[in-house]
């Protein structure tokens, strides 16, 4: 259960960086909060932490709905604390139209890793963000890496531009598919397998044939596309969430296209380039806030919406008053 941050709780960056789950927890809390001194703490907060932050493998992961994402990353994050490592999953969930908060039951549907000491799941309300992904979930993985997790799996609802949003914020973009190909492939974005650095044909274990014949089909349509790397050509396999077929393959390949990618410098780059990224992204969010907080628009607003209606105001007549309002 998400802790309540009180204005008055003082969160140690020491404390995370020595694994305090409970320390964790609240700062992940306090930079979702929108109320100004939590976010000047926040930011206090990431900066102490930076230095401590990005030595992690950063996996995104989608799906269509029913592929079993969520399964998979259990299973998946299992046979990764058992090798040793420290794996944190942010699974974004839609929002609940009437808290905002997550309506899915991460902790549920990942019944290994939520009984296990080497694993942080962390489910975030995407709070109506383009794409289904949380504002704060970069901060929220910069946190679990100063807190010594050393993978991130960030798990997104998979519809709208969510991907985008996904496979800019992280190393490794997997894209789980389903068996049978033929009518996957009539539906798929071809955005989606541009993104992808990996495709995984999940329930491999009860529809074996199936998921070869979708393996082969799916490597076919990625033949003619042009790689987002020369150095990395995305490749196909199968899997089963359900018994962890082929999991040791998929997480070999993973570590495969780090250090291929770091030995190039590409991964060094590409995070430099998500980090613009975010900047703006978070200026927007910004932007966003002061239009629908500020009172003086609000006043305002409903006769300039009257207006366009009527046709008494030009859309850029409307713009410049509504600029001219905030100050811009």
């Amino acid at each position: 259960m998400t802790e309540a941050v009180r204005p008055e709780a003082r969160i140690d960056a020491q404390a995370i960086r020595s694994g305090d789950r409970a320390a964790l927890a609240r700062a992940i809390t306090l930079i979702e909060s929108r109320r100004a001194d939590h976010r000047a703490r926040a930011r206090a907060l990431l900066q102490e932490l930076m230095p401590y932050t990005g030595r992690a493998v950063r996996v995104g992961i989608t799906g269509v709905p029913g592929v079993g994402k969520s399964t998979a990353i259990d299973m998946l994050g299992s046979l990764l604390t058992g090798k040793g490592h420290k794996v944190a999953v942010l699974a974004v969930d839609p929002s609940s139209s009437r808290t905002g908060g997550a309506i899915l039951g991460d902790k549920t549907r990942m019944a290994k890793l939520a009984s296990d000491p080497n694993a942080f799941i962390r489910p975030s309300p995407t709070s109506g963000t383009l794409g289904g992904v949380a504002a704060k979930t970069r901060e929220a993985m910069l946190l679990c890496e100063a807190a010594g997790f050393d993978v991130i799996l960030v798990e997104t609802v998979g519809v709208g531009q969510s991907e985008t949003a996904v496979a800019d914020l992280t190393d490794f973009f997997l894209v789980l598919m389903l068996p049978g190909a033929g009518d996957e492939l009539q539906g798929i974005k071809k955005g989606i397998l541009e993104l992808a650095d990996m495709i995984a044909v999940n329930k491999a274990d009860d529809a074996e044939m199936k998921a070869k014949a979708a393996a082969a089909e799916y490597r076919a349509a990625l033949h003619i596309l042009t790689p987002a790397s020369a150095t990395w050509t995305p490749p196909v396999v199968t899997i089963s969430g359900l018994t962890g077929l082929g999991l040791d393959d998929l997480w070999a390949k993973i570590l495969d296209h780090r250090r291929r990618l770091d030995a190039t410098g590409e991964i060094a780059a590409k995070r430099k380039e998500q980090d613009m990224k975010w900047m703006w992204a978070l200026v927007e969010e910004r932007m966003h806030e002061k239009l629908t907080n500020d009172p003086a628009l609000r006043e305002r607003l409903p006769a300039i919406k009257r207006m366009i209606a009527e046709g008494a105001m030009v859309p850029n007549a409307a713009a410049d008053e509504i600029a001219t309002l905030l100050g811009l």
